[in-house]
């Protein structure tokens, strides 16, 4: 698989208060190796879908948003095949943004921005047009709002491997019991490890890993249907409701709401 390199721009050597990378079209389909930045770094969705995974998370990014990773914060990054991926990177101190990463939601104001911004040169004197529009991005990043399209990664082995099975096969609908059978654990026992590692509910938890895998599948142009059945859901209404009750729409209706921007 092609990896994505960004080291060879040396963003990180420029003073800007926010500089961004419009990544080249035929590098889609690749994940990045495991890197950090010294500037904090936006990775866009513009169209397509990005997943991003840190030590302890996996953050899904669907077309018009966007995952904020602090400065020093080890990331790799994996673009949907159909993807397109813009990155912003911030001089820390530069804004307020979250010392934590998440997902935000992104403005046509800021998509734009960002997209405008690619496309100028990044050592931009600091009294200049690009600088002043550079600060107005910067200030409409710090209203974006977060969304929970994070799913929580797990450091002990038994959720590990818990993990990595539902990784191979998204539709396993094992119950809690089996998983401790499976992993030499007690029910109750993996049920305060689940909690104590995750915040979540093993129900809460196996939900969202759901949702993160329904919404990679729908930003690769898989149908509802399939990403239902995909799933393990024996009706597409049931996964529709499971998905509304997530994140407040439907499919169809967060399919329109993500159309490309390029």
């Amino acid at each position: 698989m092609t990896q994505i390199q960004v080291d060879q721009f040396e963003y990180d050597t420029l003073s800007q208060p926010a500089v961004a990378l419009m990544l080249e079209p035929q590098r889609n389909d690749s994940e990045s190796a495991v890197h950090k930045h010294r500037k904090g770094q936006l990775v866009v969705a513009c169209c397509g879908g990005i997943v991003c995974t840190v030590e302890d998370g996996v953050w899904m990014v669907p077309s018009g948003f966007g995952v904020w990773i602090p400065g020093g914060v080890a990331h790799s990054n994996r673009v949907t095949a159909n993807g397109q991926v813009c990155f912003l990177f911030v001089e820390p101190g530069a804004a307020s943004l979250p010392d934590r990463c998440c997902t935000l939601a992104l403005s046509p104001l800021i998509l734009e921005l960002i997209l405008h911004l690619s496309g100028q040169a990044q050592d931009y004197p600091a009294d200049s047009r690009t600088a002043r529009l550079a600060h107005v991005l910067l200030e409409a990043l710090e209203l974006a709002r977060t969304e929970q399209l994070y799913l929580p990664l797990p450091a002990s082995n038994p959720l590990r491997t818990i993990a990595r099975a539902l990784a191979q096969d998204p539709a396993n609908r094992a119950t809690m019991a089996n998983w401790a059978r499976h992993v030499a654990m007690s029910e109750r026992s993996l049920a305060r490890l689940v909690k104590a590692e995750t915040g979540l509910t093993f129900g809460q938890w196996r939900k969202q890993w759901q949702i993160i895998v329904a919404l990679q599948s729908l930003a690769e142009g898989q149908s509802v249907q399939r990403t239902a059945e995909a799933l393990g859901y024996e009706s597409v209404s049931s996964f529709i409701t499971m998905f509304r009750k997530t994140l407040g729409t439907s499919p169809a209706r967060y399919l329109r709401n993500t159309v490309g921007l390029t």
